[in-house]
């Protein structure tokens, strides 16, 4: 099971025991994933798909629970690609239906469709703050994802109106949360990158199991990149001491094997015969050894001497 089916099963249990929360979170997954259906006679049903079986639970208990209206499921599975199980909820055509659309902004009062009602959000659904967490988690449940947090961070959600879009941004903004909004295809994507912003939107959403499995997986991953990091600049380092010592030993056969290091100053020749002797040691540890001792970079400035003799003695 992917993280996001896990967070959106989390977030579909979850049954406020407030009135105007229910309310607003069934809202946003009618905006997000319902249909308004009008027959021949006018008589408007509703319709909601979707692919979760826990999400279509929710939709039908909150259909019940605010309107007590005759609600129906029916599954089918997908003729293409992953074939998964498709759930519809189907609110038939009641009087209850219209308070539903009354609630979504669509009809107003006398229940007349509102004009250009697509860009119209009653805003006394989310008035609370308990409301606006309740809206966005429907919104998720409704049309989001998170990715696994072993690979890019990313959370998402796609509705098919940039006025809906912009409606949760700014939900999102007021908790802080730097969402953006992109277009792909004939979608709008309201997204967030950042891990903390992330975690910070599955608190408010209310998604808490998926936010400890989410930190406890980005804790674990940053520190692997440390190591791998500390790994990684321990190895460059060795590498260039090898690729120094390496260099020094040949810069000193080249001077044993032409002029001899008897013909060295007591102080190089003293270096030159540690480095032989110990091709492995740093550095400092050939200082330590010298006598009398000396710094690491005293050590340095004579293996300098000896590699600028040395390319002077080369052929």
């Amino acid at each position: 099971m992917s993280f996001s089916l896990k967070t959106k099963n989390e977030l579909a249990r979850i049954i406020s025991h407030e009135r105007c929360c229910q309310l607003a979170e069934f809202a946003a997954l009618i905006r997000m994933d319902g249909t308004v259906q009008i027959s021949a006679y006018r008589r408007v049903s509703l319709s909601v798909t979707t692919e979760n079986a826990a999400v279509a639970r929710k939709i039908f208990k909150l259909a019940k629970e605010l309107f007590n209206m005759k609600t129906e499921i029916l599954m089918y599975r997908k003729n293409r690609l992953k074939k998964n199980n498709v759930y519809s909820i189907r609110i038939p055509p009641q009087p209850q239906v219209g308070k539903v659309l009354q609630l979504l902004g669509l009809m107003d009062e006398s229940l007349r469709w509102r004009t250009h009602a697509q860009d119209l959000f009653p805003h006394e659904l989310v008035e609370k703050p308990c409301c606006k967490r309740a809206y966005l988690r429907g919104a998720f449940l409704g049309g989001g994802s998170v990715n696994n947090p072993e690979g890019t961070y990313h959370l998402e959600i796609i509705t098919h109106s940039k006025f809906h879009a912009q409606t949760i941004a700014r939900l999102m903004h007021d908790y802080d949360l730097k969402a953006k909004i992109s277009e792909r295809k004939n979608w709008y994507v309201v997204y967030l990158k950042e891990s903390e912003q992330i975690v910070n939107c599955l608190n408010i959403l209310g998604a808490h199991q998926a936010l400890f499995a989410f930190e406890n997986t980005r804790i674990m991953k940053e520190m692997r990149n440390q190591v791998n990091r500390l790994v990684n600049c321990e190895t460059a380092n060795l590498n260039k001491t090898v690729n120094a010592a390496v260099r020094q030993l040949e810069a000193i056969n080249v001077i044993e094997s032409t002029i001899g290091l008897h013909r060295l100053s007591p102080g190089l020749k003293q270096v030159a015969e540690l480095r032989l002797a110990h091709p492995d040691i740093s550095l400092k540890e050939l200082g330590e050894m010298a006598s009398p001792p000396i710094g690491k970079s005293g050590v340095s400035h004579r293996m300098r001497k000896l590699e600028n003799l040395a390319h002077k003695l080369r052929p």
